[in-house]
């Protein structure tokens, strides 16, 4: 836990989840762990951690890997990008938010030098017959 007190300027890294009450100037990088700004929290920094909750203040991007929320007492400033994101009734958000990373939609088949979803990357279906007359 980093206390209301408490102020840390440069990169926070670690393999345990961490409750931030104070002050972060930075980055906050807990890629595998869980991440928590609290209600006297106030970050100033990129955070990329597996799941996010912010009661507190935050400036910066966000990444997480799981989940991202945003309480009721939550303000950020800053682009989001998780699978799943929470904004709470209440919660002031300014930024934008990308739930899609990895954008499969758009992929080509290389082989055929054509989008994969294209009528002719696809052979005929089995038993149906186009034939005319």
């Amino acid at each position: 836990m980093i206390g209301p007190s408490i102020t840390i300027k440069g990169e926070v890294t670690g393999e345990e989840d961490l409750l931030i009450q104070g002050t972060v100037e930075g980055t906050v990088n807990l890629g595998n762990n869980e991440v928590t700004v609290g209600d006297s929290g106030k970050v100033f920094a990129n955070v990329r951690a597996k799941n996010i909750r912010i009661d507190g203040e935050v400036t910066g991007d966000i990444d997480g890997a799981e989940k991202v929320v945003i309480s009721r007492s939550g303000n950020v400033r800053g682009n989001i990008v998780a699978p799943r994101v929470t904004l709470e009734d209440g919660a002031i958000f300014k930024g934008s938010i990308d739930m899609d990373p990895g954008g499969a939609s758009d992929k080509v088949d290389i082989t055929s030098k054509q989008p994969a979803n294209s009528p002719s990357a696809e052979p005929d279906a089995p038993g149906l017959d186009l034939k005319s007359g």
